[in-house]
């Protein structure tokens, strides 16, 4: 009961967020939404998942702060709590930087690798998807206030970090963290010039990684040597999995390429084709780490030593492969149907 509750209280607040016009109502819905996701956090009663709660709590107390200083000094300017009332540019830039910490954009996106890997799978996979719906419409109101300059190298500084991060992590949930990281990256990079464009790379995000992290949960795989033997788990579970990544890399003709080719298009459009071109550069940086994780994957065959542990064909419920199937499916063949 208590379980449901909180769950309750998690998609209330995330839907007031982003139905309020108010900053000091969005203020109180982020509010209520750290404090529904905290205890999902510290379920596991470990000692890493504790420091995970921790370091959350104090991010997004922090966070939490920002954008009230914020919305209270836009408050006291204008004489508004209208979100769309962002004329000055000290109190946009604040909202921005405070939005970004909450999503995990570089420079404050320290906190995000730790706590995912300090957390299960199934809560990563919030934290990673639901967490940013609230942030991201915010962002969304504000866009036309936005300094452009500020957004544009938030943007091409996170698909990079985002990008080296991910190259050298051995654990599924601290790729998935900068796999994040860089994936915002592209979503603040056009929030400006064409909101459409980040609110679509958004959703497809969202899209991608949901499956990614069901599939995780349901073979029991954490890390790069689980891949190795996910197959013994599930053929087509293995084959599903590599289409997600390859898709989440941005290959066509899958579904994660759509957002970028929107993108960069916009990019050019603006006459920012060096500005393109360099986020272009660093999309290969999340690529390589990708293709090094499909390789393991569907590629390579584990060792057969006695002493080595494997899992073989854990039993599939119903309700778990109801939602995975529409969503892996949504995620690797959608683009066809999408571009016009």
């Amino acid at each position: 009961m208590s379980t449901t509750m909180i769950f309750v209280g998690l998609i209330l607040s995330t839907i007031l967020a982003t139905a309020s016009n108010s900053w000091l109502l969005a203020w109180l819905c982020l509010e209520l939404n750290t404090l529904s996701i905290l205890p999902f956090i510290s379920k596991t009663k470990h000692p890493r998942a504790i420091e995970a709660a921790t370091k959350y709590f104090l991010t997004q107390a922090t966070a939490s702060c920002l954008l009230l200083l914020a919305g209270t000094s836009n408050a006291w300017l204008t004489g508004t709590w209208d979100m769309t009332q962002m004329s000055n540019k000290l109190t946009s830039t604040t909202m921005l930087i405070a939005l970004t910490m909450k999503m995990g954009t570089v420079p404050t996106h320290f906190w995000l690798p730790e706590v995912l890997q300090g957390s299960t799978l199934l809560t990563a996979l919030l934290i990673s998807t639901w967490q940013k719906i609230a942030p991201m419409s915010l962002l969304f109101i504000m866009s036309n206030n936005i300094q452009p300059t500020f957004t544009l190298t938030l943007g091409l500084l996170s698909t990079a970090f985002g990008g080296w991060g991910g190259m050298n992590q051995t654990q599924l949930r601290k790729m998935m963290a900068y796999s994040s990281i860089a994936n915002m990256g592209w979503t603040v990079i056009t929030l400006t010039h064409e909101p459409k464009a980040s609110m679509i790379n958004i959703f497809t995000y969202i899209t991608l990684t949901t499956p990614t992290f069901l599939l995780m949960a349901l073979t029991s795989t954490k890390t790069l040597q689980n891949m190795t033997t996910m197959w013994s788990t599930s053929p087509l579970a293995t084959t599903t999995m590599a289409l997600l990544l390859l898709s989440t890399a941005g290959l066509p003709p899958l579904t994660g390429f759509l957002p970028k080719l929107i993108i960069m298009n916009e990019l050019v459009t603006q006459n920012l084709t060096p500005l393109a071109t360099m986020t272009m550069m660093t999309s290969l940086l999340s690529l390589s780490f990708y293709l090094r994780t499909t390789y393991l994957t569907t590629l390579l065959n584990p060792p057969s030593s006695t002493t080595s542990a494997t899992k073989w064909r854990q039993k599939m419920t119903k309700n778990k492969t109801m939602i995975l199937l529409p969503t892996a499916t949504a995620s690797t063949f959608m683009m066809p149907a999408l571009i016009p």
